[in-house]
């Protein structure tokens, strides 16, 4: 099996089903099928074939979806893309994945509407034809609608995902089809996947969670995708309502934002079976909060990587109760994990390990990266960098990232715990807790602060105060520095690489 081939199956099976719903209209599986053959021929027209990379810059659209799997059927890998990048983030990924196309969207053709035009590279957008740019629907409009059949095995490769680069330049992480489909048929049998769910999309579909776990397991199975190009708490509660969709997927912002709607209860939200959220925990009060307001009992949290595909660990419903903030006590079905010591070897359960994860799911490599592939994927596991312990019930929590922990005299600080602990104080808006070299002690704690008001008098003071009884005393930050905003990515992610620098 190959992901171009599910879609076309299930055009076969149920040809009225509807496949997708966009804002503007209802799309069977046997019309999006046909549209995909037709996009795939004017592709294969211009040249695209095995091998070939076509980067896909678009919002949740139906041309999106289009591309994704029309690309595919040729034997080629989409690369879809945050639709909030930059231009120079864009043509970045561009160029280092040596893409034969550019796709993008009118919605987001602002972005990339100055670009220097390459030669090699075919630049296609929606709407009418630009300045070099090729017109989507007259290539759509021209492509045959004749089969086109897929030969590709589950280990050809299917697509790169571009992670966030909250370290440097993104990496390129090489999915085959037997990862992709893996991490489908996961969510299939743990979240219930059937052909009358109805799937919504509003989180980047250019994200391994939103893409892989939502929009192939729901076409593995032939349910409803209902498509959204962005996301609000209005568009949100509305779409539930008026679509009964059963499955969605969004950071736990999206489900705090909805939560606090001032209309809430205007909405009928009684058709959500899945309400999923990744990303980050939420904790105990956070996930009453969201409970009480949506009246749900069907609050699941999935850890992963998008290098496992992702897939890690589930958190389950009835869990919340009293492990709200971990990440669950088992690996997600295809899927073991273990913590690891820096030598590779098992930690006892309650000390802290690095998070390892082994699976079909996990990435084939980093595109043009091999030595940092071999330090990630050792012996099948892939090594996440993800800090954790194991509570005596089994639940893992997650402590930090290791690249984050602050060594300080020789011993080993987690920032995460320093920040929960700031976060309490309710002057505190936003923080960011990195470590500072210092000639004596190897490194020194820093906050940066994000205040709701301006403070009086020092911070440094003021914090160890609150924090004495929070937090070890040599946890507490030495340095601190007030900031307007905290440096962000595309998607949301802290970048502490640029706050380290600025240090």
């Amino acid at each position: 099996m190959n992901i171009p081939n599910l879609l076309a199956m299930q055009a076969r099976k149920y040809p009225e089903h509807e496949g997708l719903v966009t804002p503007y209209e209802r799309i069977s599986y046997a019309a999006w099928d046909k549209a995909v053959n037709q996009l795939a021929s004017s592709l294969s027209d211009m040249g695209i074939a095995k091998g070939d990379k076509v980067v896909i810059h678009m919002p949740n659209t139906k041309e999106l979806v289009y591309a994704y799997f029309a690309v595919q059927r040729l034997g080629a890998l989409s690369i879809p893309i945050n639709a909030k990048l930059s231009q120079k983030e864009i043509m970045y990924i561009v160029d280092h994945s040596d893409a034969k196309m550019l796709m993008s969207h009118e919605l987001v053709f602002r972005q990339v509407e100055a670009l220097e035009l390459e030669e090699g590279i075919t630049y296609v957008k929606t709407g009418p034809s630009h300045k070099g740019w090729e017109s989507y629907e007259e290539l759509l409009d021209a492509g045959s609608p004749d089969v086109i059949e897929c030969h590709l095995t589950e280990d050809d490769e299917a697509s790169i995902l571009y992670t966030s680069g909250t370290t440097g330049a993104p990496k390129g992480v090489v999915f085959t089809h037997r990862s992709i489909l893996t991490v489908a048929q996961m969510i299939c049998i743990e979240m219930t996947m059937r052909p009358e769910n109805r799937v919504l999309h509003m989180m980047p579909l250019s994200h391994s969670a939103p893409l892989h776990l939502f929009l192939i397991s729901g076409t593995y199975v032939g349910a409803t995708h209902v498509l959204v190009p962005t996301f609000t708490p209005d568009l949100l509660l509305e779409t539930v309502a008026k679509e009964r969709t059963t499955h969605f997927f969004g950071a736990p912002i999206a489900y705090l934002a909805s939560a606090s709607h001032e209309k809430l209860e205007a909405y009928d939200l009684s058709s959500m079976q899945y309400w999923v959220y990744g990303g980050a925990p939420l904790d105990q009060s956070k996930v009453e909060f969201i409970q009480k307001q949506f009246k749900t009992d069907s609050l699941y949290c999935v850890y992963g990587l998008t290098e496992a595909g992702p897939s890690g660990t589930l958190l389950f419903p009835e869990e919340h109760r009293n492990k709200s903030g971990s990440i669950g006590k088992r690996a997600a079905l295809n899927c073991e994990i273990q913590l690891v010591d820096e030598n590779g070897q098992p930690v006892a359960q309650v000390e802290t390990g690095e998070i390892v994860l082994k699976g079909e799911g996990n990435m084939k490599g980093y595109y043009k990266a091999d030595e940092l592939t071999k330090e990630s994927l050792k012996d099948g596991w892939l090594y996440t960098g993800d800090m954790a312990y194991q509570d005596a019930d089994g639940y893992y929590w997650v402590v930090d990232r290791k690249k984050d922990i602050i060594i300080s005299g020789g011993v080993n600080i987690f920032p995460q715990e320093i920040e929960k602990a700031m976060f309490t104080h309710p002057n505190v808006d936003d923080v960011a807790v990195v470590g500072v070299p210092n000639p004596d002690w190897g490194e020194t704690v820093k906050a940066f602060v994000v205040l709701r008001e301006p403070m009086d008098g020092d911070m440094t003071d003021h914090f160890k105060t609150h924090l004495t009884e929070l937090v070890a005393d040599f946890k507490i930050p030495r340095l601190y520095e007030e900031m307007e905003a905290l440096p962000r990515n595309a998607t949301g992610k802290l970048l502490k690489s640029h706050l380290r620098d600025q240090s």
